[in-house]
């Protein structure tokens, strides 16, 4: 992480995924996005347009295999990202939310930057698919990113039928709630916890 800015640039490879990903956490929304998947480069523009960072990834997955191995490496890097952009987390606002409409759907995120990792994941699809993209794989998604950023994440449907506008809504309540979280108050000279660490 750079000293004055909270960026990180990220590689992973396997044998099954290539990765490089930038993040800044304090960007303005722009997104360079080429993971395969049409469906996943979509959420992930949407994700940092409306939390309003600068997000660049490239990928080259087993895709011939499925969408699997390319989306959860993703998260795990994606996740990488945000922990070292968010450094020691001085000043940091820690907790964020976000109830977020879309047509019929309403998609509840909240988030803790709390260096213990869990998820509570309830959102239910009635397709296997939008487009490329497995609808299991919206869970192994959000369930790799919070493992490797250390957060806690909760993700709840509130209402919704369409499979593309909860999924849809679950990235941008996500990115709603993270720029939340992440932000910084001047009011907060240390770390926002009892403890004097998260």
């Amino acid at each position: 992480m750079s000293e004055n800015k909270r960026v990180a640039n990220i590689k992973r490879s396997t044998k099954e995924t290539d990765i490089t990903l930038y993040l800044d956490l304090d960007g303005s929304g722009k997104a360079e996005i080429d993971t395969g998947i049409g469906f996943f480069d979509h959420m992930l523009d949407a994700f940092a347009r409306h939390g309003f960072f600068d997000l660049k990834v490239k990928v080259k997955g087993d895709l011939n295999v499925d969408c699997h191995h390319t989306i959860e490496d993703v998260g795990i890097v994606l996740g990488q990202a945000i922990k070292e952009a968010l450094g020691d987390k001085k000043g940091v606002v820690r907790y964020g939310s976000s109830l977020l409409p879309m047509d019929e759907t309403l998609v509840m995120c909240a988030i803790d930057l709390s260096n213990r990792p869990y998820l509570v994941f309830d959102l239910d699809f009635s397709s296997d698919k939008v487009g490329d993209y497995d609808t299991q794989m919206v869970k192994e998604f959000f369930w790799a990113l919070t493992y490797s950023a250390m957060i806690n994440l909760h993700i709840k449907k509130v209402s919704g039928e369409n499979d593309h506008h909860i999924i849809e809504a679950a990235y941008k309540a996500f990115a709603k709630a993270l720029d939340q979280a992440t932000g910084l108050d001047p009011r907060i000279t240390d770390v926002l916890s009892t403890k004097g660490t998260i």
